[in-house]
């Protein structure tokens, strides 16, 4: 093993998702030269980009869904019909797997460790399961017939198929940083795919086409990209925000929405006690009164895609941080995200918390300054930001105490196992146990990014679970001493190497690895 086993744990767990399994090389690649493997990926833009069979665009899908829900407006309409002759009422249609409501916080860890036998493996498991494995059927009784699966409706769908194309990029990736960031960027600017149908079909091309191109750009275009799309637009509510005294907002007796513009400021740019006013907030909202995307019917542009409606737009100037925007439609309120975006109190927000999700929960003020400076240089260039955080000597010394998200984990556990999803049933079923359901937090602020957060012990009692299930599934056929060479070699602690060489079986060697703190920590 190369000298720097212990920058090359550094390089894979902090920045990236942890080494893959197999005969990928990568703690010996990273050990050779642990900053230029990480800054590797940053020299190849495009590979941030995701395109795979079967994703569309956001116009695309917002079709789908409007004819989806014409489809099931009249068959609903006919089912009415049906009924009123029969005298009885209908039955309603069972939720989609994927809309079924989460465990609840109080069921026994029996309970909750449903369905996640089946992850990370070749197989495809469903993730519709409600009933655990170990569960043995009331022997007095012949057991019920299970129903039929439901099929998959068109936002269930495009959802997997987003899930299924993010999860394969984790994977397959060497390092992982860019996959990172944009994980990164995707929580800093989030949206929740439980807001509604549009939602849950929008969310993986939002992060697509607002989030990945600019990863490696301009944070100003990232601002403009995601403020301007459909999915936040919706999420926010600013599709029913109207200027008090423009002509929609006379004829409808209906006024602005403030939620979008405070988000902006508050979780996207400023942040809280970044200088501005509930008198800011209520300026921004009239400034970007019109942002709209266009409804079933087309008539201010292609459906579900992002329209200027200027009868919905409050005329005349607007006075923002201290500085007067002209009423120019459109381009005063691409105007206002522009400076906002270069403000200091941003350059501050944002090189504060990309230290805090990669280094520490408490950033070490030397470089929260360091970036702080080069974001306001470079006008927001985000590539070059990454840059000054991997070249940066805190972010190699400060020791690995950060817990991996969920996500995190349940990719990280998936890469030292050497397996690719073919389907992201297993994987979605985690995510949701351990509380991080992809592109779902439970508000706009994202989910958290503190260790305490997630070193919670319910949380831990739950990852256990996960570990022990894939330790009984996959242990009889690995040898965890050789997958530990894989995490950090002559890097693991020697705690860690007895623990794992002292257990009692295999399966439960696999599952002590993957609850080590080389798996967990980053």
């Amino acid at each position: 093993m190369a000298r720097d086993s212990q920058a090359a744990l550094v390089a894979l767990n902090r920045f990236g998702f942890g080494a893959r399994g197999g005969a990928s090389g990568d703690l010996i690649n990273a050990a050779s030269d642990p900053r230029g493997f990480v800054k590797a990926e940053l020299a190849r833009p495009n590979g941030v980009l995701l395109e795979a069979p079967g994703l569309q665009s956001t116009p695309q899908l917002g079709q789908a869904v409007f004819a989806y829900q014409d489809e099931v407006k009249q068959a609903r309409e006919a089912a009415a019909k049906e009924t009123a002759k029969a005298g009885t009422p209908p039955e309603a249609p069972p939720l989609p797997a994927d809309q079924k409501p989460g465990p609840r916080r109080n069921l026994s860890l029996n309970t909750v460790a449903t369905g996640i036998a089946g992850q990370m493996t070749d197989a495809k498991p469903a993730d519709t399961a409600t009933k655990p494995e170990t569960m043995q059927p009331n022997m007095a009784a012949p057991p019920a017939a299970k129903p039929a699966p439901q099929p998959l409706n068109v936002i269930q769908k495009a959802f997997r198929a987003e899930a299924l194309a993010r999860l394969q990029r984790a994977a397959l990736v060497e390092c992982g940083f860019t996959e990172r960031l944009v994980v990164f960027w995707s929580n800093h600017f989030c949206i929740s795919a439980s807001k509604g149908e549009l939602a849950r079909i929008w969310a993986g091309a939002f992060e697509r086409e607002a989030i990945r191109p600019h990863v490696l750009g301009r944070f100003a275009d990232m601002v403009k990209a995601v403020e301007q799309h459909p999915a936040m637009l919706f999420f926010l509510d600013n599709q029913q925000s109207l200027g008090p005294d423009s002509r929609a907002g006379q004829n409808r007796k209906r006024g602005l929405n403030e939620n979008l513009a405070r988000e902006i400021m508050e979780l996207h740019t400023l942040g809280v006690g970044g200088g501005y006013t509930q008198e800011d907030v209520t300026s921004l909202a009239r400034i970007i009164t019109g942002w709209t995307f266009a409804g079933r019917q087309g008539g201010l542009g292609t459906p579900g895609s992002f329209v200027f409606n200027a009868n919905a737009h409050q005329p005349g100037p607007q006075q923002l941080l201290g500085k007067t925007y002209e009423p120019t439609g459109l381009a005063q309120g691409e105007a206002a995200l522009a400076d906002i975006a270069r403000h200091p109190s941003t350059a501050n927000f944002i090189a504060t918390k990309f230290v805090r999700h990669f280094v520490a929960d408490d950033p070490p003020p030397s470089l929260v300054a360091r970036l702080r400076e080069t974001f306001v240089r470079t006008d927001g260039d985000l590539k070059a930001l990454a840059v000054a955080l991997v070249d940066s000597d805190e972010a190699w010394k400060a020791p690995l105490t950060k817990m991996r998200s969920a996500y995190d984990f349940v990719v990280a556990s998936g890469r030292l196992l050497a397996r690719v999803p073919e389907d992201p049933g297993g994987y979605l079923n985690n995510l949701n146990l351990l509380g991080q359901p992809l592109w779902s937090p439970a508000g706009p602020n994202g989910f958290p990014d503190s260790s305490a957060a997630w070193a919670a012990p319910e949380g831990m009692k739950l990852r256990l679970d996960i570990a022990a299930q894939m330790g009984a599934r996959l242990g009889p056929n690995i040898d965890p001493l050789d997958l530990l060479e894989f995490v950090a070699a002559d890097a693991a602690s020697v705690e860690t190497r007895k623990t794992i060489e002292r257990a009692e079986s295999r399966q439960q060697a696999l599952a002590l690895l993957l609850m080590s703190p080389e798996m967990q920590r980053r």
